[in-house]
């Protein structure tokens, strides 16, 4: 007859292949078979807790993580993941706690040593964070994921030359690269030759390192390719170094490319620093006659600001970075002579279709294709006030003044640190930061006192 601890086992291999291969469903039945035979398997709560979470439920999740733990304490993988779990939650204390067990009881255990140094990263304890990596490093120093978060706090510092570097772990390239004909440049000469500039997940992303073209083609480039999001083929298209633009939604043509390149390795093999960012801002273009278009439009008669308050939902840091909703805004409505526009798409769009009662706002998301049409709507405003969204980068690439919204809680390293403007868009772009963690009432209120400076029907005293 079979034991309970041998049924418990098999489901728990057969649990583990599941998850392997990705069948999470299966994985999780398995596991749940398991602690049915043996409800001591600490292995199986923890595995059950990782699915748990990935499922959105955080209290059956927590309860198998406890109970794995309180099984086995020496589990050090499983207080790592504990640890991940808590620090998702913002229950940062606890989640360090975890992670320190975990150090203690093998000091050697790198992922330990990494993540810890993301929980400081997160809460601003950049030299506590640095030290983490760094040993991380030491015990291994190709653990690709210390090296990538490494990166982010270097750069957000202004260290880019070894920022760079360590950005350069990345790996989710793999399937584009394997669709191109030509192998990746790292830095050879240019002179002559025929360059494909890749695709990165963000548009934000491709707008703002789509300024590169023209150093590429100073290098002597002949021809520059540049694959694209399709809602941003129109809109490159401006970019008057680009040979030819091709989209997401299109082949690759056929013909003769030396090498291609991911758009976040350029700044590396251009050897970009803070005092050498190439800004030639305008570097991107509306189509005029969209311009018209659409100033014909829009509102007559005092500042015309364009706002943005959600980005994806689908980014990591979009519950920190965007708005709570456009109620948050409710300060900007005070002030005299300003006609506000909404440019908000997707998460957002409901808002601004039915804004509360007292809150002016044309919208205009419903007829935004692309783009390109939002670039034509930005060239006919005075200001974009965005939180950190592609938008941003689009207002600041077209030359138009730009406010960006920046939270407290892991702010991007391309904004650097404790900067209100930005070497990336200088003369346009506008930094406003949270001054602690999810304080949005204070940055509406100095962009509402800004406003009313720039505004023509203010008061003036």
């Amino acid at each position: 007859m079979t034991s309970p601890r041998t049924a418990a086992e098999a489901c728990f291999l057969d649990g583990s292949a599941c998850l392997q291969a990705g069948d999470f469903a299966r994985a999780e039945s398995a596991f749940r078979e398991a602690l049915g035979h043996d409800g001591e398997f600490a292995e199986a709560h923890g595995n059950l807790a990782w699915l748990l979470e990935r499922r959105f439920q955080p209290i059956e999740a927590e309860s198998h993580y406890r109970s794995a733990l309180a099984q086995d304490l020496g589990q050090t993988r499983i207080l790592v993941n504990l640890g991940a779990f808590l620090a998702a939650q913002k229950r940062f204390d606890e989640a360090e706690a975890a992670y320190r067990q975990a150090i203690l009881q093998d000091p050697q255990f790198v992922a330990a040593w990494s993540n810890l140094g993301v929980l400081y990263a997160c809460r601003k304890q950049e030299v506590q964070a640095e030290r983490c990596y760094r040993t991380a490093l030491c015990l291994d120093e190709n653990h690709a994921g210390a090296r990538f978060n490494l990166s982010y706090i270097l750069l957000r510092q202004g260290r880019f030359e070894e920022g760079w570097a360590c950005l350069e772990v990345r790996d989710w390239y793999g399937g584009l690269g394997a669709r191109l004909p030509c192998p990746r440049w790292q830095g050879e000469s240019l002179v002559g030759k025929s360059l494909i500039i890749g695709v990165e997940a963000g548009h934000g992303d491709m707008i703002q390192f789509s300024r590169y073209a023209a150093v590429l083609k100073a290098r002597g480039a002949a021809a520059i390719t540049l694959i694209c999001h399709t809602p941003l083929k129109r809109l490159f298209r401006t970019l008057a170094a680009v040979d030819l633009v091709v989209g997401l939604d299109q082949a690759l043509p056929a013909g003769h490319y030396d090498f291609w390149v991911p758009p976040l390795s350029l700044p590396l093999q251009c050897g970009t620093r803070e005092h050498n960012i190439p800004a030639p801002i305008p570097y991107l273009q509306a189509v005029p006659g969209e311009v018209a278009r659409w100033s014909a439009v829009l509102p007559r008669g005092g500042l015309r600001v364009g706002l943005v308050w959600k980005g994806s939902v689908a980014f990591e840091n979009d519950a920190d970075r965007s708005l709570p909703g456009i109620a948050a805004l409710a300060p900007l409505w005070s002030v005299a002579g300003v006609r506000f526009v909404s440019l908000q798409k997707g998460a957002g769009e409901l808002e601004a279709a039915t804004p509360p009662p007292g809150q002016p706002l044309m919208d205009v998301g419903p007829a935004l294709g692309d783009f390109a049409d939002t670039a034509a709507v930005v060239a006919s405003l005075d200001l974009v006030i965005s939180v950190d969204t592609a938008v941003a980068h689009l207002a600041s690439a077209l030359g138009k003044p730009c406010w960006v919204l920046l939270p407290w809680y892991r702010t991007d390293w391309r904004w650097l640190d404790g900067r209100s403007d930005s070497p990336w868009y200088p003369g346009v772009l506008r930094l406003f930061r949270q001054p602690a963690f999810g304080d949005w009432a204070s940055v509406i209120a100095e962009v509402a006192s800004a406003l009313a400076r720039l505004s023509p029907g203010a008061c003036r005293t």
